[in-house]
C-alpha cells in the first residue's frame, strides 16, 4: 500500500484510466514492467494521492464469464470430493460424541456449557431438526450406532460438508481478488480440494469446517476491501467499498461466534486496518481530517460495532434456545441458574434467625449444598460424612442453633429446635454470633476436630461430619462463629446480620480456628463421588465463603420481607457465560493421547486417530504436498523480508520497483495472517491439537500461490512472464503430485478399506502413528468379511449384525437401583463337533429382559422391587450384551482374535473441564426433582452407576469451577 518514486506501468487497471500512449506489448493486468524501456512510453504518472502503484480494479463481481464456469467447475469438484460416502462411517466419531450431543441438548432445551461459542452448533442443530431428529441420541461415546436408532446423522454432517466445500471457490475468489492470474487461483483452490486434513473435518459433525468457511470469507472480504480501499480516492465510500468493508465486519463477527480463534482473524484484520488509516493519515494533501474520521467512524462501525452485535446475538439465540436445566448449569452462578426453568424458587424471608431452618450453598464451585447423609466415614472418625452436593435435596436441610437453649421465664433452658419459635426478641444471627448447625434429618450436628480428611489428607485439613443424635446436647467442637464478608455480601443491612441470598460469610470453627472449605476434590465411591467438605485452617476466601439460599422459621410470616436471586439480564448472563468460557478453557491442560504443541504442525508431524472399527480407521492427516509448500512460502518470504532489510539498510533502493513493493506487501499480508493463528498458539498451555493449525494453514496457501503467481507471470527477470504456457505446465504438475499424494492417503480420510502393504507404502515417518495392522491384507478379504453370515443383515428385531472378528461388548453390571433392559442375543446350540467357522457364527434371535439390581449389584425379585416402590428412584438402562455361540453351544470369546480392531481415539475434551485431582464423575442426564427426598443414603449411591467413558469425561468441566 505504500507509495514509491516508480513509475507504473500501463496495465489493465480500471481506476485510474490507462494513460493516452499505451507500451507497445501489453502487460498482464495489475503487472508493473521496470524495463527501462517502457520507462516512459506507458508509466502513468506518480500518484498523488494514497492511491497503491501496480494495483488493478479485481472486483469479483466483474470476472469474465470463463472464470465464473471455472469457479462453478470447482464447486461441483469440491461437493464430489467432500460428500462422497459421506455416510461412512455410521458410527458416533472423535468429537461427534460432544458436538452432536450438543445438538441433543438445544432440541431438549437443556442447558449445557462450551468452551465454543454457540453459531456452528446451532446450524447443526438446525440441520439435524429440519432433518427430523429428536435429540433422543445422546451420542455418548465413539463408535455408538447410528442406524438402529435412526438419527439423521447424514444431515447432521451435510452443514460442515457445505462448509467444506464452499472454502474451494472462496480460495479461488480470494486469489483473484489479490490479482493472481486464474489457472493460479484455480490450482489454490484445487490444494483445498484436496487437503486431506480440510477434507476428514469436513465429512463430520465438527466445529472446524465452519470456521474455517468463516475465516476464508472474512479474508475474501478484506482482501477484495483493500484492492478497493488501494484504488484511491475515487472508489472510497463506493458501494463497492461499503459491501466488502460491511461484509468483512459480518465475516469477523461468524468466525468468532464459531470458535475463538477468530480473535486471530479479528487481529489480522485490525493490524492491517491501523496500516491503511495510517497511510490515509500520511496523505494531508488530500485527506482532510473530516475525511479521516469519515473513514475511521466507518470502520469502527463495520469492524467493531457489527461483530460484537453479531456475537452477542448469536448468544441471545443461545439462551432462547437452552432455557431448562442441564448438566452445565452448575457452571453458572445460582443467579443465572435461576432463570431456567423449575430452578427458580420462591421468593423467601430476607431475614435469618436463630432457629431458622435453611439450606447453605457454597459460593465458589458451585458444587451445591451443604449435605449429610446416613452414611459413616470408612476412615478418620467414622463419624457421618458431610459433603456437597449438587441437587436440592431435604438431606441440604440445616436448624441454626445458639450455643446455648434460650431460657424461659423460669430462668430454665427451654428444650426442641422448636425453642426459638416464641421469643419475643426477634433473634437475629449478627457478625461474629456462635451458632450450631443442627442436621435436621438424621438429627447430628455439624461438627470437626482435629482429625485429617479421609481424601485430602493434608495437616491444615480438618475432618467435617455429623455427630450426635437426637436430645444430645453435643460439645465444644460443634461451635462455629459466623463472619460476614462484607465485600462479597450486599452493601447495608447484609453485612451486618445474617440475610438470605445477600449476606456472604464464612463458618469459622471456634476450637481450632479452621474455616468450613470445600473445593472440587471429590469423595470415592463410599460416598458416592460428592464433594468433599474440610475444615480449613488458612483456606482460600472463594473456597471458604457460603450463603444462605431458602429460609424458613415461625416468626417470619407472609408479611415479613422477602428476597430472591436478581434476574442478571442478557448482559448479566452473556457476561458470566464469557468468564466462565475462558476460565474452563484456560483449564484444558491435561495431556491427552493425540495433542501435539505447535512446533510440529507445519511439517506435519503426527496426527490424531479419530476412530477405528471393522479394520478400518480415521485417522486426520494433512496432504504432506500442500503443507510442506505452504510453510516453505512462508520460509521464502521471511528469507526475502530479511534480505530486504538488509539491502535497505545499505541503502539499496529496492522498494522503488512497484513489483518489489507488491511482493512485500501482498504476501506480506497472507505471511501475517499466518502468523496471527498460528504464534499465539505457542503462548497456549492447555490441550492441542493438529486441527488447531488449519486457520494458518489457509493463509500459508494463500502465500504460496500469490509467490506462484509473481514467479510465473509477473517478475520479468525470471523469463516465464513470456510464456504463460510454462507456469501453466508447473502449476498442473504441482497440482498432479497434490493430488497423487491425496489418493494415497485418502482411505484415512473416508474410512475406506485399505491393505497393509498399502499403508505401510506411505507411512514416512513413525510420527505418522495410525496402526496398519488394523487393516486387512488384501481387498479380497475385505469382500470376503462383508459376505461372510456373521456380517449378513441384521435380524428380524432390526439389531445390528455381529462382526465375528471385532471384540464382544463388556458386559457391565447393572447397578444402583437401575432398570435395565437387556436383550440377551444367542444362537441354538448345535451338536456338532470341533472348533467353529467364522461363517458358523450368526445371531439367530433377540429377547429382552427387565431386571432390577440394588447397589451391590444383586438381582432383586419382583416383591423387593414393590417394597422399595416411593423409596427410591429407578434409573432405566438400555444395555445389549452379544454373546456369540459356537456349533457345539460353547460360547466363543472373539476379542482377542488376531485382527480384531484397534480402540476408537478417546474424545479431545476441547468442552471438558479438567480436575486431575477428582476422580471421573457422571451426574444423571435427568435433574433431580426439587421435592424428591434422599432416602437412607440411596441418591448418594446413584453416583456409583457405571457411566460412558466419554459421558464421564464431558462431566468433569463442571469440577473446573
Amino acid at each position: 500500500m505504500a507509495r514509491s518514486a516508480a513509475a507504473k506501468a500501463a496495465s489493465g487497471r480500471v481506476s485510474p484510466p490507462l494513460p493516452p500512449n499505451p507500451a507497445p506489448t501489453q502487460p498482464i493486468p495489475g503487472t508493473v514492467s521496470t524495463s527501462s524501456k517502457n520507462k516512459n512510453k506507458g508509466a502513468s504518472k506518480r500518484p498523488n494521492d494514497y492511491t497503491s502503484e501496480g494495483v488493478a480494479d479485481n472486483d469479483v463481481f466483474l470476472l469474465p464469464g470463463s472464470d465464473y464456469q471455472l469457479l462453478l467447475g470447482i464447486t461441483f469438484l469440491a461437493a464430489a470430493v467432500r460428500l462422497f460416502r459421506i455416510y461412512q462411517p455410521t458410527s458416533v466419531v472423535f468429537d461427534e460424541v460432544h458436538f452432536g450431543g450438543f445438538a441433543s441438548k438445544y432440541i431438549k432445551g437443556k442447558f449445557f456449557m462450551d468452551v465454543h461459542p454457540p453459531l456452528a452448533k446451532l446450524m447443526i442443530t438446525l440441520f439435524g431438526y429440519l432433518a427430523g431428529f429428536d435429540g433422543n441420541f445422546d451420542f455418548k461415546e465413539i463408535g455408538k450406532d447410528y442406524l438402529e436408532p435412526g438419527v439423521p446423522y447424514v444431515a447432521m454432517r451435510l452443514f460442515p460438508a457445505i462448509c467444506g466445500v464452499l472454502l474451494a471457490p472462496t480460495m479461488f475468489l480470494t486469489l483473484k481478488a489479490a490479482g493472481c492470474r486464474t489457472f493460479i487461483a484455480a490450482m489454490g483452490a484445487c490444494l483445498i480440494i484436496f487437503e486431506n486434513g480440510l477434507l476428514t473435518q469436513a465429512r463430520l459433525i465438527l466445529l472446524d469446517s465452519p470456521l474455517m468457511i468463516a475465516t476464508a470469507f472474512t479474508a475474501l472480504a478484506f482482501t477484495s476491501f483493500t484492492n478497493q480501499q488501494e484504488l484511491g480516492p475515487s472508489r472510497a465510500f463506493s458501494p463497492s467499498w461499503w459491501f466488502w468493508l460491511v461484509m468483512t465486519g459480518l465475516g469477523l463477527g461468524m468466525t468468532v461466534s464459531i470458535k475463538w480463534v477468530g480473535l486471530f482473524t479479528i487481529a489480522w484484520v485490525g493490524g492491517l486496518t491501523l496500516v491503511q488509516l495510517w497511510v490515509l493519515w500520511g496523505d494531508h494533501k488530500n485527506v482532510t481530517i473530516s475525511t479521516f474520521s469519515k473513514h475511521f467512524l466507518a470502520r469502527a462501525f463495520c469492524l467493531i460495532a457489527i461483530p460484537v452485535a453479531f456475537y452477542m446475538a448469536m448468544f441471545g439465540i443461545h439462551f432462547l434456545c437452552l432455557v431448562n436445566p442441564g448438566e452445565g448449569d452448575g457452571f453458572m452462578s445460582s443467579e443465572f441458574q435461576s432463570t431456567l426453568n423449575s430452578k427458580g424458587m420462591q421468593d423467601v424471608p430476607a431475614d435469618v434467625l436463630m432457629g431458622s431452618k435453611v439450606s447453605i450453598r457454597h459460593v465458589n464451585t458451585q458444587g451445591g449444598y451443604l449435605h449429610s447423609h446416613p452414611l459413616m466415614y470408612p476412615t478418620g472418625s467414622k463419624q457421618q460424612q458431610i459433603t456437597l452436593y449438587p441437587h436440592k435435596d431435604d438431606n441440604n436441610l440445616w436448624f441454626l442453633e445458639n450455643q446455648t437453649q434460650p431460657l424461659g421465664a423460669d430462668g430454665l433452658p427451654i428444650n426442641g429446635t422448636n425453642a426459638w419459635n416464641n421469643l419475643e426478641e426477634t433473634p437475629y444471627i449478627k457478625n461474629g454470633a456462635i451458632i450450631r448447625v443442627y442436621h435436621v434429618p438424621t438429627h447430628r450436628r455439624l461438627h470437626s476436630h482435629d482429625v485429617r480428611p479421609p481424601v485430602t489428607e493434608a495437616e491444615w485439613q480438618n475432618e467435617v461430619s455429623a455427630y450426635g443424635y437426637e436430645g444430645f446436647d453435643g460439645d465444644a467442637n460443634d461451635f462455629f462463629r459466623v463472619e460476614i464478608v462484607k465485600k462479597k455480601s450486599k452493601a447495608g443491612v447484609a453485612q451486618e446480620r445474617l440475610r438470605t441470598i445477600d449476606t456472604k460469610f464464612r463458618l469459622v470453627h471456634v476450637m481450632t480456628g479452621c474455616v468450613l472449605f470445600s473445593h472440587k476434590v471429590k469423595l470415592p465411591a463410599w460416598a458416592s463421588e460428592q464433594q468433599e467438605v474440610t475444615c480449613a485452617r488458612g483456606g482460600t476466601l472463594p473456597n471458604s465463603l457460603w450463603y444462605i439460599e431458602s429460609n424458613e422459621h415461625a416468626k417470619l410470616g407472609p408479611d415479613a420481607e422477602k428476597v430472591n436471586y436478581a434476574n442478571p439480564g442478557f448482559l448479566g448472563k452473556f457476561w458470566e457465560l464469557q468468564k466462565v468460557m475462558w476460565k474452563t478453557n484456560a483449564g484444558l491442560v491435561e495431556s491427552h493421547a493425540w495433542d501435539s504443541r505447535p512446533d510440529s504442525w507445519p511439517i506435519l508431524r503426527r496426527g490424531i486417530n479419530f476412530w477405528g472399527r471393522n479394520h478400518r480407521q480415521i485417522y486426520l492427516i494433512g496432504n504432506p504436498i500442500v503443507w510442506w509448500s505452504a510453510t516453505a512460502a512462508v520460509v521464502i518470504y521471511i528469507l526475502f523480508k530479511g534480505i530486504a532489510v538488509l539491502r535497505w539498510q545499505r541503502s539499496f533502493n529496492d522498494y522503488a520497483d512497484p513489483v518489489f513493493k507488491r511482493f512485500d506487501y501482498e504476501i506480506g499480508t497472507s505471511v501475517l495472517g499466518w502468523a496471527l493463528h498460528y504464534f499465539p498458539f505457542y503462548l497456549m498451555q492447555r490441550q492441542l491439537f493438529l486441527h488447531h493449525y488449519f486457520p494458518a494453514l489457509y493463509f500459508s496457501v494463500i502465500a504460496f500461490c500469490q509467490i506462484f503467481d509473481f514467479v510465473v507471470a509477473r517478475i520479468s527477470a525470471l523469463g516465464l512472464k513470456k510464456n504463460p504456457l510454462i507456469g501453466k505446465a508447473g502449476a498442473l504438475l504441482f497440482l498432479l503430485i497434490s493430488v497423487a499424494a491425496f489418493t494415497l492417503l485418502s482411505p484415512l480420510a473416508y474410512g475406506n478399506a485399505w491393505t497393509k502393504a498399502e499403508c505401510k507404502r506411505v507411512k514416512l515417518f513413525n510420527t505418522w502413528d495410525w496402526d496398519c495392522n488394523t487393516f486387512l491384507d488384501s481387498y479380497e478379504a475385505y469382500d470376503q468379511l462383508a459376505n461372510s453370515p456373521a456380517a449378513a443383515s441384521p435380524t428380524s428385531t432390526s439389531k445390528p449384525s455381529v462382526n465375528v472378528q471385532a471384540p464382544a461388548p463388556a458386559e457391565n453390571p447393572v447397578a444402583a437401583g437401575e432398570q435395565a433392559k437387556a436383550p440377551a442375543v444367542e444362537q441354538p446350540k448345535e451338536k456338532v463337533s470341533g472348533a467353529p467357522a467364522a461363517g458358523e457364527q450368526r445371531v439367530v434371535h433377540t429377547e429382552e429382559r427387565v431386571e432390577y439390581r440394588d447397589q451391590d449389584g444383586n438381582l432383586l425379585d419382583m416383591e423387593q422391587v414393590k417394597a422399595l416402590e416411593g423409596k427410591v428412584e429407578f434409573k432405566t438402562r438400555y444395555e445389549t450384551r452379544t454373546r456369540i455361540i459356537d456349533a457345539a453351544g460353547n460360547e466363543v470369546f472373539v476379542g482377542a482374535q488376531e485382527g480384531a480392531p484397534v480402540p476408537v481415539a478417546p474424545p479431545h475434551p476441547d468442552v471438558e473441564g479438567v480436575d486431575r485431582e477428582t476422580p471421573k464423575n457422571s451426574v444423571p442426564d435427568e435433574s433431580i426433582p426439587a421435592a424428591e427426598k434422599s432416602v437412607e443414603g440411596e441418591k448418594e449411591a446413584e453416583g456409583k452407576v457405571p457411566k460412558p467413558a466419554s459421558e464421564s469425561k464431558e462431566k468433569t468441566a463442571k469440577e473446573e469451577l
